[in-house]
């Protein structure tokens, strides 16, 4: 839980999620007790989801006919699992400590994937409907609430991109835009779609989808397959809500109080004439938008965009000789090894304490075959204010862009003189926040390409907290819209749900 330094957001208390990924329940790897307890380790709330239905699957083309015994296989799984799966996420969820949400994935060449999600597990059927209209219609009908989200949007159309034409926010409050599948808030910009499923397209995009009057907010999920949800850089969302509960996250997401992440917890918050992010503005031609960041490690710049056009910049400089307090990250894997490499790291302080830890962890990579059944191997500890310890297993890099390292973060208060004593695998290092201010050290666990740990640069608070204020002049008869983008140096992201201003004929 996190809380924001923007006064509108007082009454609020901000969580992550993950709440569209996969295991074995349906094609996929990894038992759901697996994805649960991989996901209570960084994440407050979660929706393990199960592939279920796909009405236009290709059986015609005989080209995909290995695609379309796989999906079936899949389907036929899930269908049989439903209620046991359903009584596990009931029994998961835990108020105030964990909360889960059941759901499943409804697969459409022509109208784009949807996950359905359920407020509850009781009443909550795989629906098999043919098309999204009676899919929505069905979903109405029921006694739980439920939401239709769609996501990996920024394919084609009919080419299981979204189909704007078809879409309305009844059930769909949120859109995912940022997945393993890559970024759809536009076709440009960072994290390309690179899937099989092929680009991205223009008109099939966030902002395309705000351009034709859409009112939608936005959020991040992993779509992993190996049972890890929120798998660090692949996608989470945070939510402002009242409380760790299923009705205040539900709440949350209905009134697009939403963002979405890559993987660093960056606290994000903006309100425009006192009007919370996800939220729709009565008509004003002068808007006071106040921003507030509190990021994972130095930001780069936060922009804000209006009818989805940059109007601001703001640059966050490398600071020198500011105090702390610090983050720090510590980073693990690399190295040739074939086989899992095993971790065991106990990190204590002096002159300085812990203020937070955030673990960054990843397992494998979403699609990837595992090569055995390990599926939770972390374990992080906090044994108080200037003592933790943390194991894990590594693997080689997929590639040269795809890395497989796991890690956590540390906030700490302290000064040049604070020192961190690590023993990594027996080793001891030892290093001062001094030696960090001006960049990374490495240690190996042997030879060159053996695998080797990363204490990264110790980023001083001014670098990734910051705040500030402007005002906007714009007259227009017709709803408008901002919203916020931060970028960290590290290529973290976090993209903010718009909030709108009623036109003066609306």
């Amino acid at each position: 839980m996190a809380h924001s330094t923007n006064r509108a957001f007082e009454h609020l208390n901000l969580y992550f999620g993950d709440i569209h990924n996969h295991c074995d329940l349906s094609y996929g790897h990894g038992s759901l007790e697996d994805a649960l307890a991989n996901a209570r380790m960084q994440l407050d709330f979660a929706s393990v989801t199960i592939h279920a239905v796909w009405p236009d699957l290709p059986t015609d083309d005989p080209t995909l006919a290995y695609l379309v015994d796989y999906h079936r296989d899949g389907f036929t799984k899930a269908k049989a699992s439903w209620n046991t799966y359903l009584s596990q996420m009931e029994h998961a969820n835990s108020k105030g400590k964990f909360i889960t949400f059941p759901s499943f994935e409804w697969h459409s060449i022509t109208y784009g994937d949807y996950c359905v999600y359920y407020k509850q597990s009781a009443d909550s059927p795989i629906i098999d409907a043919p098309d999204l209209p009676t899919l929505r219609t069905e979903l109405q009908a029921l006694d739980t609430p439920a939401l239709l989200i769609p996501h990996h949007i920024g394919y084609k159309q009919g080419s299981r991109g979204i189909n704007w034409r078809e879409f309305t926010n009844d059930l769909s409050p949120v859109a995912e835009i940022f997945s393993f599948h890559g970024l759809s808030e536009s076709s440009e910009g960072p994290y390309p779609y690179l899937h099989s499923m092929g680009p991205r397209h223009e008109h099939s995009t966030a902002q395309f989808g705000w351009e034709q009057g859409n009112v939608f907010g936005i959020i991040g999920s992993t779509d992993h397959h190996n049972a890890f949800p929120g798998s660090y850089g692949y996608g989470r969302m945070g939510v402002w809500a009242d409380a760790l509960t299923r009705d205040s996250l539900w709440d949350a997401i209905q009134t697009r109080r939403t963002y979405a992440l890559t993987g660093d917890r960056i606290t994000l918050a903006y309100a425009i004439n006192d009007t919370l992010m996800g939220g729709v503005c009565s008509p004003d031609n002068d808007r006071a938008i106040d921003v507030s960041v509190t990021a994972g490690d130095s930001i780069d710049y936060i922009e804000v965009l209006h009818n989805n056009h940059i109007i601001h910049r703001e640059n966050v400089l490398r600071q020198h000789g500011h105090q702390g307090p610090y983050k720090i990250y510590i980073e693990m894997g690399w190295g040739e090894q074939s086989e899992p490499f095993e971790w065991s790291i106990d990190v204590q302080i002096v002159n300085g304490r812990f203020l937070s830890i955030e673990p960054r962890l990843r397992g494998y990579s979403p699609t990837a075959t595992p090569i055995d059944d390990h599926f939770v191997v972390n374990e992080l500890v906090q044994l108080d204010d200037h003592h933790m310890q943390f194991s894990t297993r590594t693997r080689q890099n997929l590639s040269l862009h795809t890395a497989s390292t796991e890690g956590f973060a540390l906030e700490i208060e302290g000064t040049d003189d604070t020192v961190l004593t690590a023993i990594v695998n027996g080793a001891a290092q030892q290093l001062s926040i001094g030696d960090l201010r001006t960049g990374s050290r490495t240690f190996y666990t042997g030879g060159f390409v053996s695998p080797a740990i990363c204490f990264h640069r110790a980023v001083p608070q001014v670098e990734y907290q910051h705040r500030f204020s402007m005002s906007h002049h714009h007259q227009s008869d017709n709803r408008d819209w901002y919203y916020v983008r931060v970028r960290q140096r590290n290529n973290q992201w976090a993209w903010g749900s718009p909030i709108w201003i009623t036109g003066m004929k609306s």
